[in-house]
């Protein structure tokens, strides 16, 4: 189907104000349009309980933990969410809105990391960052207020990368084990030469030049790009992985790699739901504010991690 008229007129705004692409841009300035053209995006922040930035030990440093509470109740299951950006942009700013919505909706803790970015620190800084906040949370469980045996994963485009990565280390760890994984137009293969990569070029929209200019700044060495870490869908096996729900988008060059990892998983026996958004960009699940899909994407993840929740 064409884009939708929703998605159109954002697109055609773009041409009329000569919008210049991300990957144009010096780093500074993509990770500032990018976070300003997120917040317009998103509509107004929802009203949480309560939000509070914790510091934690990390690889690298002092590591930023977002934690944003639906509700005062005890032992609430936890979304460990990770923000998107190509591992070049972002913040934990980047998944206000997503986290805001989640919560409440979930009726969830939405911890966010601040991990760190690439080029300054590539691959794999930013799952090394992912993966000790997600030891942190379980490990202060209840000084959270949290429940360390519901505790889910997620993120979108590059944190839906990192999130499959970290199903898999917690594989290998032999934990922490998770109620599931929330994979929003992930990127699971580097080195993907699809059909949904090919022709997605339009320069108003995330297309495959975007793509190649984050993982030229996340991946130095090229042999990264065949880490099961860096391109999940390279695993192996993804046998006893948690369950999944992969959400795409029909106008997103990442489409056919995220729709080929959910039937992957399929494959290898991961229960897990997968849904194409028609007409849809990538990026609409951070969109809410402006795009009847992106609303109905966070709504369909609510209802998920509600389901593994209760499990």
């Amino acid at each position: 189907m064409p884009l939708d008229p929703q998605v159109q007129a954002m697109r055609d705004r773009k041409e009329r104000d000569l919008v210049a692409p991300l990957y144009t841009m010096s780093l500074e300035a993509a990770r500032a349009a990018d976070l300003a053209s997120i917040q317009a995006a998103g509509g107004s922040p929802e009203k949480v309980h309560e939000v509070t930035d914790h510091w934690l030990p990390g690889p690298g440093g002092k590591l930023q933990l977002r934690v944003y509470r639906p509700s005062a109740e005890p032992k609430l299951p936890v979304l460990m969410y990770f923000f998107g950006g190509g591992w070049v942009l972002g913040t934990v700013d980047t998944a206000d809105g997503i986290a805001r919505s989640l919560a409440n909706a979930a009726g969830c803790i939405v911890a966010v990391p601040g991990y760190r970015l690439a080029p300054e620190h590539p691959f794999p800084a930013a799952i090394e960052d992912c993966w000790a906040a997600t030891e942190w949370v379980v490990d202060n469980a209840e000084a959270l207020g949290a429940d360390p045996g519901r505790i889910a994963v997620g993120g979108d485009s590059a944190g839906g990368n990192l999130t499959a990565g970290l199903t898999l280390m917690a594989q290998r760890a032999g934990g922490p084990r998770l109620a599931g994984q929330l994979l929003v137009y992930p990127n699971t293969d580097q080195v993907a030469d699809d059909e949904s990569m090919r022709t997605n070029d339009d320069p108003y929209l995330f297309n495959h030049h975007s793509v190649e200019w984050y993982r030229s700044h996340y991946l130095t060495d090229p042999d990264d790009a065949h880490n099961p870490l860096a391109s999940p869908l390279r695993a192996e096996t993804l046998v006893g992985l948690p369950p999944a729900l992969v959400i795409t988008a029909e106008y997103d060059p990442l489409r056919d790699q995220g729709e080929r990892y959910a039937a992957r998983l399929a494959e290898d026996g991961v229960p897990v739901a997968v849904t194409r958004y028609e007409g849809m960009i990538h990026g609409f699940f951070a969109m809410s504010g402006t795009l009847d899909a992106g609303k109905a994407a966070l709504d369909q993840a609510a209802k998920q991690l509600r389901m593994w929740f209760e499990a």
